[in-house]
Parts: C-alpha cells; sequence; structure tokens
C-alpha cells in the first residue's frame, strides 16, 4: 500500500517523446511535424532569405568593382589632358558609374562638335575646347541634362534590388509572427479538443509558434544590416557622382567662357 501510494505522488519526468509521438526535440523534427501553415511560413520565410543572401552577394561585387574602377577612372581624368583618350579609357571601365557620366557627358560634347563644319577631329583632344563648340548657353543645359540622366541613371542602377532587403527586413518578423498566433493558436484549438491543458497538449503549438519567430528574424535581421549598409556605400558613391559632374560641367564653362574671351578678342 506504501509502494502504491508513493508511486502516484511521485512527479513523472516529462520528455520530448513523451510529448508528441516522433519529435524528439531536435529542430528539424519540429519543422517536420508542424502543421502546414507553419510549414508554409518557413518556406516562405527560407525563400526570402536565400534570396537576400544571393541579392548581398551580387550587390557586394557590383559596388567593390564601381568603386575600384570609379577611382582608377579619376586617377586617368586628372592625370590625362585629351578628352578623346579619357573617353576611350572610359570604356574599359563598364562598371564605373562616374565613368559612365563623363561618357555621357564627352557625347553630348561631341555631337555639338559634329554640329560645326569648320571643327576639326583634333579639337576634341584638347580640355580648352576653343574650336570645339560656340558659346550658346543652351548646350551648357544640354550637357547637365545629360549628365544629371546618367547619374539618375546610374544610382537607379546601383539600388537596383535593394528594396527587397527593404521588403523582407520589414515583412519577415510579420510573417514569422504570424505563424507565431497561428501556433498559439493551434495550441488552443488541442485544448479544446482533448478538454485538457497539459504540457503534452500545448508543447507541439507553442514549438511551431517559436520556429516561425525565429525563423523571421533569422530572415529580417541580416536584410536590414545589409540595406544599411549598402545604402551607406550608395550615398557615398552619388555623392562622388554629384562631385565629378559638377567638376566637369565648371571645365565646360570654362571653356566656354575662354571660347568667348577668344573670339572677343579677335574681333
Amino acid at each position: 500500500m506504501l509502494e502504491f501510494v508513493s508511486y502516484i505522488t511521485t512527479p513523472l519526468a516529462v520528455t520530448a517523446s513523451d510529448i508528441t509521438p516522433g519529435i524528439r526535440g531536435d529542430i528539424w523534427e519540429l519543422i517536420l511535424h508542424a502543421g502546414p501553415v507553419v510549414k508554409l511560413v518557413i518556406i516562405v520565410l527560407i525563400l526570402m532569405s536565400v534570396g537576400c543572401w544571393g541579392i548581398m552577394l551580387f550587390k557586394y561585387l557590383v559596388l567593390r568593382s564601381a568603386v575600384k574602377e570609379s577611382e582608377a577612372f579619376l586617377d586617368i581624368f586628372w592625370e590625362e589632358s585629351r578628352l578623346s583618350h579619357i573617353f576611350r579609357e572610359a570604356e574599359k571601365l563598364p562598371s564605373s558609374p562616374i565613368a559612365e557620366i563623363f561618357r555621357s557627358g564627352y557625347m553630348e560634347l561631341k555631337k555639338f562638335s559634329g554640329q560645326r563644319k569648320t571643327a576639326s577631329k583634333a579639337a576634341l583632344d584638347t580640355r580648352d575646347a576653343s574650336d570645339i563648340i560656340d558659346t550658346q548657353p543652351y548646350k551648357i543645359g544640354n550637357i547637365q541634362r545629360a549628365l544629371d540622366q546618367a547619374s539618375i541613371s546610374e544610382q537607379s542602377r546601383l539600388e537596383k534590388n535593394l528594396s527587397f532587403l527593404a521588403t523582407t527586413g520589414s515583412t519577415a518578423p510579420f510573417i514569422g509572427l504570424f505563424g507565431t498566433v497561428w501556433g498559439i493558436m493551434e495550441s488552443f484549438r488541442q485544448i479544446g479538443l482533448r478538454g485538457s491543458a497539459n504540457l503534452a497538449t500545448v508543447a507541439p503549438g507553442i514549438s511551431e509558434a517559436l520556429i516561425a519567430t525565429a525563423f523571421g528574424l533569422v530572415a529580417a535581421i541580416p536584410a536590414v544590416v545589409a540595406y544599411n549598409y549598402f545604402m551607406g556605400r550608395i550615398r557615398m558613391v552619388s555623392s562622388e557622382m554629384e562631385n565629378f559632374s559638377a567638376e566637369f560641367l565648371n571645365i565646360i564653362e570654362r571653356h566656354f567662357q575662354s571660347l568667348k574671351r577668344n573670339g572677343s578678342d579677335n574681333q
């Protein structure tokens, strides 16, 4: 009799295998035994995370090439005095946004030179450009618009696909939260069906809820960090593009002024 009383009053240890048959407590086992809704949430979060990591790797390579080639182009631009030679060197640096801005401005400048029948082809090889273009102000405006359009196009290229990182960073936690809420709902449903609130009833649903939350955070945190990092790098490159555009336009304006002075002196 004492042995029987001792048996029924001794607390029983509950293990993961006692909670749900086939679940040993391993995270992958919990995922396999999760409900269809939670599995769908986890699959969506995994796909979003994989997409983010692919974008992060690709964007890192793009920005690294852009920065490296831009530095090389600036060295060429400030060391070389012939615009035609700079243009040929810029064509060898397709990843440089600054080189693309120069190419756009140079092509616009060359377009003007073609309008003058008396301009020589060799006149494009000097920065004073006194024989290339006339002094009409609207041509400065055309060049500036070409530089601005190139800057906008290059910035859009650098920012391409970053919106997916921002979307993942802002929505992944809520998707995981949806899985959490669904797991808790499933736990309460099991309580209602079985009429009991023991650990074996509520543990599977709570486990599913925690797994969904974890996957949501795993997808969101790297996406937010990478988005902020890449946007910082892009802002730095954009600043360099603006500085170069302003400096290049100033050079052209000085050439216009030099042309105007030379024309006045000749008269």
